[in-house]
């Protein structure tokens, strides 16, 4: 694979992926007039939760729903320069334009127990909600130049160089000053919130260890000190042994669905050998992946006979706490519970955090079974 690093107009990084090392070089220049690239989200801590919110206002203006020839992910053209400047591409990544997490360029971040002399005078002068600013960064993964497709419709070759670029950017943040967690993930669908329709992907690098990776590491943890075992690994052989929530599975990888799904339809897809993140995948358990993960898509189309809504997203190890404990999946789930019917957050989900499943799993994963 190819990696080719340029700027964009107004200083914000762009990288191409290229599967092929014979592809056109890439060095079209960005001719818009864009102001410098300065981020200025804000984060501030509930004092309730002790949780970081970040506060991103500028995020409003930012782009939503254009039609197909204003789309700013398609390649440029002449008269009409994008977000990327080449004609073409096989896999690109750049920093958000309207990040919800940025540093700005040459603003040095404070690590440690630097950051404590970083906390403002907080909200209203007082100190009962520290602020700061939500250093990081937001980056925007498209996975294919053409407009009309989608990822469960890629290539494996082009999957495959998704999944590199993944793997090359999770190293990336993860070595970035003040990042402590990466996210990879795609949101697929106006019922999800989509606003932009060309297949694409987001990489958030997270000023600290996002609240529900903490429960989960807190929860892995117990499991280990009890059992002397990863729980990740006890789950998935108590599923390939019972095999009723078993979607598929090959080689390297297990897909199915969890037995307490939250979501009307909700798929794990985890390796067989404990791994921490992307990068530490063998070539051969990438390889192993993308077929597995493409078959899933097309079953999860299929399934309502339309294109299936859904949020994919890789849980990884955070960068430098509890890595021991940590074991790689992907999550996939979507909020369609019928043809026509959404699954809404009401008060027990919103409010209290105590979800409802509206379907059986057992039954989801037989469907997806006889839908391969």
């Amino acid at each position: 694979m190819r990696r080719t690093v340029a700027q964009l107009a107004d200083g914000r990084e762009i990288i191409y992926f290229d599967a092929d090392p014979a592809a056109p070089t890439r060095g079209a220049s960005d001719t818009r007039d864009l102001p410098p690239y300065q981020p200025a989200s804000e984060m501030r801590r509930d004092p309730l939760s002790g949780e970081w919110v970040a506060i991103a206002a500028h995020r409003q203006s930012r782009t939503y729903k254009p039609p197909a020839d204003l789309c700013p992910l398609c390649p440029s053209t002449a008269d009409r320069p994008t977000e990327i400047p080449e004609a073409d591409y096989d896999v690109v990544v750049f920093q958000n334009r309207f990040p919800s997490f940025g540093t700005p360029p040459g603003v040095p971040v404070p690590v440690g127990d630097e950051r404590a002399a970083t906390v403002l005078a907080g909200v209203d002068g007082g100190s009962l909600v520290p602020s700061r600013p939500a250093v990081g960064r937001c980056e925007v993964v498209c996975f294919t130049s053409d407009h009309d497709t989608s990822f469960a419709q890629l290539t494996p070759a082009r999957a495959r160089t998704v999944v590199d670029a993944w793997a090359d950017r999770t190293a990336a943040l993860a070595a970035t000053p003040g990042v402590e967690e990466v996210f990879c993930f795609e949101n697929r669908g106006e019922q999800i919130g989509v606003t932009l329709h060309h297949p694409h992907g987001q990489i958030y690098g997270y000023p600290f260890v996002t609240p529900r990776t903490a429960r989960l590491q807190a929860q892995a943890e117990r499991h280990h000190a009890s059992h002397g075992r990863p729980l990740l690994g006890d789950v998935l052989d108590a599923e390939r042994a019972a095999g009723t929530r078993v979607v598929a599975e090959n080689e390297h990888w297990t897909a199915f669905v969890p037995a307490a799904a939250r979501w009307p339809v909700e798929v794990q897809l985890v390796p067989r050998r404990q791994v921490a993140d992307l990068p530490a995948l063998t070539s051969d358990e990438r390889d192993a992946f993308v077929p597995l993960y493409l078959d899933l898509l097309g079953r999860l189309d299929r399934l309502h006979d339309q294109p299936l809504p859904y949020v994919a997203g890789w849980h990884q190890a955070p960068v430098r706490a509890d890595r021991e404990r940590s074991w790689l999946r992907l999550e996939v789930f979507s909020v369609l519970r019928g043809p026509d019917r959404l699954k809404y957050l009401a008060g027990s989900e919103s409010g209290m955090a105590v979800w409802i499943g509206d379907v059986l799993p057992e039954r989801v994963a037989q469907r997806l079974r006889e839908l391969g």
